[in-house]
């Protein structure tokens, strides 16, 4: 009689493999370290559901919702379909996330990006939230936060995801005159017209390490230059360094950050 053999007992998706150091790592043990590798430190994608977990205070978060559709201007074949499977599969409306709520007592405008979503690429519908969210800033005299991660504009919408970019960046110049504090996180990877507008327009400009960050990607740049550039290049550490990132944070200190830097816009920091 051939024995069985036993296969191990591994439940399923309770297991993750960190691509920087290959390590497979307990799932609940990443996420209890806020989606820290326990063994290299290296930083996974967050969803924007897990990052308004760790940055905003409990039951303080309200959702805008603008009711609006992503259009096909291009009639992409499955473009719709194909946004309609997402939204099953992820639990997102668009791939950011905007709202009002509190962070340490703050209360500020929020927007949280999800890589989740066609990479975070900004169309008609992120475009106009963004846009809104800075708008109700201006409004409501608060502060606004934005944490970036994008590949890009979505060019399934053409030139309307291209007009994004302005229409983002002047709602950014409206909050300027306003005064109004604006804090942007960049994750990783922040990218495109993401990168060319509302991310890199804040008055501070934090991201988390290791965070790619840049216009086209390494490659690219390298094939038309026909130069080699540097290992590190377009990392948060290469561009703190040539001073397009104000500070680079860990995600264990976002939080304490962020809420320390609005404190110090309205005068009441005290540490």
């Amino acid at each position: 009689m051939i024995e069985e053999i036993s296969k191990p007992d591994i439940p399923v998706g309770k297991w993750i493999k960190c691509q920087n150091c290959k390590e497979i790592l307990y799932r609940d043990d990443v996420r209890a370290n806020l989606g820290v590798c326990t063994n290299c430190g290296s930083y996974f994608r967050l969803s924007s559901r897990r990052r308004l977990e760790q940055i905003v205070d409990e039951n303080t978060f309200e959702e805008f919702d603008l009711h609006i559709e992503s259009k096909n201007p291009l009639d992409m074949p499955e473009y719709i379909s194909k946004i309609e499977g997402l939204r099953n599969k992820t639990k997102l409306k668009e791939a950011v996330k905007c709202g009002i709520g509190k962070i340490s007592n703050e209360k500020a405008v929020i927007c949280i990006m999800d890589s989740n979503f066609f990479m975070g690429s900004m169309g008609y519908v992120v475009g106009e939230y963004i846009t809104y969210s800075i708008e109700q800033a201006v409004e409501k005299e608060l502060p606004i936060v934005i944490f970036a991660v994008s590949g890009g504009a979505r060019m399934q919408e053409g030139i309307i995801s291209l007009m994004q970019m302005a229409k983002t960046s002047n709602a950014v110049n409206k909050l300027n005159e306003a005064g109004n504090l604006y804090i942007s996180v960049l994750t990783d990877p922040t990218y495109g017209g993401v990168t060319a507008s509302f991310a890199t327009l804040a008055d501070v400009t934090l991201a988390e390490p290791g965070a790619l960050i840049g216009f086209a990607g390494k490659r690219v740049i390298e094939q038309t230059i026909n130069q080699k550039l540097p290992e590190n290049f377009q990392t948060a550490e290469f561009q703190f360094e040539h001073g397009f990132v104000d500070k680079i944070v860990e995600r264990k200190d976002l939080k304490d950050t962020i809420s320390k830097i609005i404190k110090l816009s309205k005068g009441d920091y005290n540490g």
